[in-house]
């Protein structure tokens, strides 16, 4: 089955995409392009999986580089593959301006976040669920790049699938935590049932990524939770009482 890319204008004419879960070699819940490690999928179906998505970019698969994600605001500035991909920065953030290298996140409801400078030939990749989001980590993306040579008013950066703010239920400790950070982060939740509120991930993601000054930043407009055919949802298989989840890439090349 072919593979399914999304794409963004904004960071034409760079190679990358946001791949769905259609395509690939895994099954069961797992099924279609799953290239997380650390689930519980066949080793050999997520290197496949990995493969197909380094071909679709053009890139050998070692060239296709991910960190060990910790929901951190941590970067790290990539010139090449791992000498040890087993023992990957544990990091939630990648930027490089290595041609040829691309840099790769898995999500499964979290913000996968695509960035570039195509002038400056400077990419960055980013995970940011609501804890590195709020930490810091978009903008320290933002900053990391700069340090390798881009201009902070030709970033432009484009948030893929994730979980929309309909299907993103939290307790109010999550609420407590935003407000924390600044009273304004309010306008990010709306109220839902019982003590309930629902959080806009992609529009807080958006709202960081546009303080931190850069020319352009967007969502696809993509659910997770809710295209169970199309994308991964770690949320969703909590609800189904499934026992594990795949996860999606979402990469960018120089």
């Amino acid at each position: 089955m072919t593979l399914e890319i999304l794409t963004s204008d904004a960071l034409a004419p760079l190679r990358h995409g946001f791949f769905t879960r259609r395509g690939g070699a895994s099954s069961g819940v797992y099924a279609g392009l799953n290239c997380g490690g650390g689930s519980g999928d066949q080793s050999d179906s997520v290197r496949l999986n990995r493969a197909r998505v380094a071909a679709a970019l053009g890139v050998a698969p070692d060239w296709l580089v991910t960190a060990h994600q910790v929901h951190s605001a941590r970067v790290v500035h990539v010139n090449g593959p791992w000498d040890d991909p087993a023992n990957r920065p544990r990091a939630d953030g990648l930027v490089t301006g290595t041609p040829g290298l691309a840099l790769g996140v898995l999500t499964a409801d979290c913000q996968p976040v695509l960035l570039a400078d195509a002038a400056a030939g400077v990419i960055g990749a980013a995970h940011a669920g609501w804890r590195g989001a709020l930490d810091g980590v978009l903008e320290a993306t933002v900053e990391a790049m700069i340090d390798l040579g881009a201009r902070r008013g030709h970033i432009r950066a484009v948030i893929g699938p994730c979980i929309s703010q309909r299907a993103y239920e939290v307790g109010p400790e999550l609420l407590d935590a935003f407000l924390a950070n600044g009273p304004e982060n309010a306008r990010f939740f709306i109220n839902g049932a019982g003590d309930r509120y629902h959080l806009d991930l992609p529009g807080f993601g958006l709202h960081r990524l546009r303080m931190a000054g850069i020319s352009h930043a967007e969502w696809t407009r993509h659910c997770t939770y809710s295209d169970p055919r199309g994308f991964f949802s770690y949320r969703r298989s909590v609800h189904a009482g499934e026992a594990d989840y795949g996860r999606l890439m979402s990469a960018i090349r120089l």
